[in-house]
């Protein structure tokens, strides 16, 4: 596609816009409508079917850019609690946990009625604006960068009207922005089919790891013939039908203990995270790229960690127990487990995130009481399977050197994800700030879409014309 910077731009003072197309406005969005705050009652609302509203969580999960469809509804006999909403509508979210998000916002498309809940801020456009243009330059960087540097607060973000209204948008006259609107549809929708397709491709990849991992820690397939083992026999675990002829099977409690031993004066704060296991919270903070909120109170009671202990959290019953790469301290409401008997604990590592054991683990407390701590009691529920040593050591190393290579086709492909998102916000970007005219190109995407239409609609009359369709329709209106 034809793609250029404009002819002429001019200055527009602004810090984060500096400059613009020459016959472009740039504006605070004070100018372009009028501000509210959404109201509305809680998620004990929520139904599967009703009227659409959009709640600030929302925001942050369901919706990118623009609100397409329903991810929330309520009863109509509740709506008059909510704030309803016009097709046209930009809405914010007013709180977030990091800087960079406050403010995230989602132009609404529906064209029905629709609700907003609390802690949601609308935008209502006063004066004639696409709305896919619109929602498209509330998402760019430099206009994000805008929301972020009203953001207040330190371990929960804000964001107020106020600050909002002085955000400067730039606007181009409206036949320009169906055309960028136009152009952007079609190359984020190609963007975003890429994406798709690398998020289908790592999901297959993490399944392929979690199945060879269960059947491994089962002894459902031997790893070193990629075979069934030769004999079994039925299994004294509930959540286990059958194990290996040789392989044992324990209580928990005879192969872990509960560590007692309080913080040392010198550890390290620890953070037990369900991806890269129990690290240091220093390395925790740079893997995410943000800070995260520090223990301030109870700092006496935390709890000693050594290098390849187990920590029971209050999240294991959906990701199973972590594994402590590092030695520290961790907060006391966790549970530090330490092997009594000499084990592998790379074996004991893929076990405790088994889709299998997670499941039994699972079983073990009814989760009816909000943030529910699974312990030390609902760990001794789940007996384990205990194969010889060596046959342990020998399954960690297997799988190890196996899911190293699927780990490295996961990792490579959510670069190529990251790279295709880099790629999506930068051309997003370029066009709604005028740095690339693509007019032109917008009028090549209706040409091409008027002459597949002409072809598709002359191709339907020719093929209903031709002699096998007639006779077909001839068939199907007889008697």
């Amino acid at each position: 596609m034809r793609m250029r910077p404009y002819d002429a731009y001019r200055p527009t003072g602004d810090e984060w816009l500096r400059r613009v197309p020459k016959h472009w406005e740039h504006l605070p969005l004070r100018r372009i409508g009028k501000f509210f705050k959404g109201s509305g009652g809680s998620k004990d609302d929520a139904q599967p079917t009703g009227l659409p509203c959009i709640r600030y969580g929302d925001l942050y999960t369901a919706h990118r850019t623009f609100v397409c469809e329903a991810a929330s509804y309520i009863s109509p006999a509740m709506a008059s609690q909510y704030t309803p909403l016009q097709a046209g509508d930009a809405l914010f979210a007013a709180s977030g946990e990091t800087i960079d998000e406050i403010g995230k916002s989602a132009v609404n498309l529906l064209e029905g009625s629709a609700y907003c809940g609390g802690d949601v801020i609308v935008l209502r456009p006063q004066r004639p604006m696409v709305s896919s243009y619109l929602g498209y330059t509330l998402d760019c960087r430099p206009v994000v960068a805008q929301k972020s540097q009203g953001g207040r607060g330190i371990t929960v973000m804000y964001i107020y009207p106020r600050h909002l209204k002085s955000v400067v948008l730039p606007l181009p006259p409206m036949e320009e922005q169906n055309a960028i609107a136009r152009f952007l549809d079609h190359a984020t929708r190609r963007i975003d089919r890429y994406i798709r397709a690398k998020e289908k491709l790592i999901a297959l990849l993490e399944e392929q790891k979690r199945a060879t991992i269960n059947e491994a820690v089962t002894g459902q397939i031997h790893v070193g013939t990629g075979r069934p083992y030769p004999s079994y026999r039925v299994s004294e675990l509930e959540w286990l039908r059958r194990v290996p002829s040789h392989w044992e099977t324990r209580r928990s409690k005879r192969v872990f203990r509960p560590r007692v031993e309080l913080a040392r004066p010198n550890d390290l704060q620890l953070s037990a995270t369900q991806t890269w296991g129990v690290i240091s919270q220093a390395d925790f903070e740079e893997r995410i790229g943000r800070k995260v909120v520090r223990i301030s109170q109870h700092l006496d009671k935390r709890r000693h960690v050594e290098i390849d202990d187990f920590v029971i959290s209050m999240r294991s019953f959906q990701g199973g127990l972590e594994r402590a790469w590092t030695s520290g301290c961790i907060r006391s409401s966790y549970v530090v487990l330490r092997a009594t008997t000499e084990i592998s604990c790379d074996f004991f590592g893929f076990l405790f995130k088994s889709a299998g054991y997670i499941n039994a683990l699972r079983s073990t407390a009814d989760f009816i009481r909000d943030g529910q701590d699974l312990n030390f009691d609902n760990f001794c529920r789940v007996d384990l399977p205990f194969p010889p040593l060596d046959e342990q050591r020998r399954i960690g190393k297997a799988l190890n050197k196996r899911l190293r290579s699927i780990s490295t086709l996961i990792e490579k492909s959510r670069q190529e994800m990251a790279l295709l998102n880099e790629f999506r916000q930068r051309i997003v970007a370029d066009v709604v700030t005028g740095r690339l005219d693509v007019r032109q190109a917008a009028a090549d995407l209706l040409r091409e879409e008027s002459i597949i239409h002409r072809t598709h609609v002359s191709s339907s009359e020719v093929d209903r014309n031709s002699p096998a369709t007639q006779r077909s329709i001839a068939m199907e209106a007889a008697p």
